[in-house]
């Protein structure tokens, strides 16, 4: 995988996701929540999704190409960033050129679906959320978050993570934020439900 390529396209992904669902989502239904999909990612309230490179609906399939403005006016609606919610968004305008690479949103959606399989095995009553900040799926269990991202400024590369609320220390967290496993180490949903069930055994010893 191209690295440039896929950076791109998962901020063009992060972005869609912003612009083009959890913002009008919030609009009408007051969440930004999202969730994985088959072969993407979509609104919890709001019955539209990403899905592959393209932007889907019970009633349209339309390609991410032109600008988010020019995509969302296909559609029929107005695109907007849940304005006021939070502050880090992506920083892309409206008029900016989509930019997407099948191969790399493809990997994108992956490891949602992925990380999401495994996130029901660990916590089967927990519901896991795609949270449009910073485009990362994850649940919560007992101050806890446990997720999958598909990279950020610091690690660009997809990645699994244990977040607890309070700083933990020792070998296993190896992350400001708590401990991280790389994608590249992650071969099978039982290497993540594995990294998954060995963060809250730590995370419990040394809270």
């Amino acid at each position: 995988m191209d690295e440039a390529k896929y950076r791109e396209t998962r901020l063009a992904l992060h972005a869609a996701g912003e612009l083009l669902i959890a913002g009008p989502q919030y609009r009408m239904f007051g969440t930004i929540r999202l969730r994985s999909v088959l072969g993407g990612f979509g609104g919890v309230r709001w019955p539209v999704s990403v899905v592959g490179t393209d932007l889907v609906s019970a009633e349209w399939r339309i390609p991410l190409v032109g600008t988010y403005r020019e995509v969302a006016a296909k559609a029929g609606f107005e695109p907007q960033a849940p304005d006021g919610v939070y502050k880090d968004t992506t920083g892309v305008d409206l008029d900016d050129p989509i930019r997407v690479d099948a191969a790399a949103a493809a990997v994108i959606a992956d490891w949602f679906a992925l990380g999401n399989s495994a996130l029901r095995c660990l916590a089967p009553d927990a519901t896991a959320v795609l949270w449009p900040e910073h485009f990362d799926l994850s649940a919560t269990l007992n101050e806890v978050n446990y997720g999958v991202s598909p990279g950020d400024d610091a690690h660009p590369g997809p990645y699994a993570y244990v977040g607890p609320w309070t700083p933990r220390s020792g070998e296993f967290w190896n992350a400001s934020f708590g401990a991280l496993l790389p994608r590249a180490e992650v071969n099978a949903e039982a290497d993540l439900l594995a990294f998954f069930e060995e963060g809250r055994v730590r995370a419990a010893e040394t809270a």
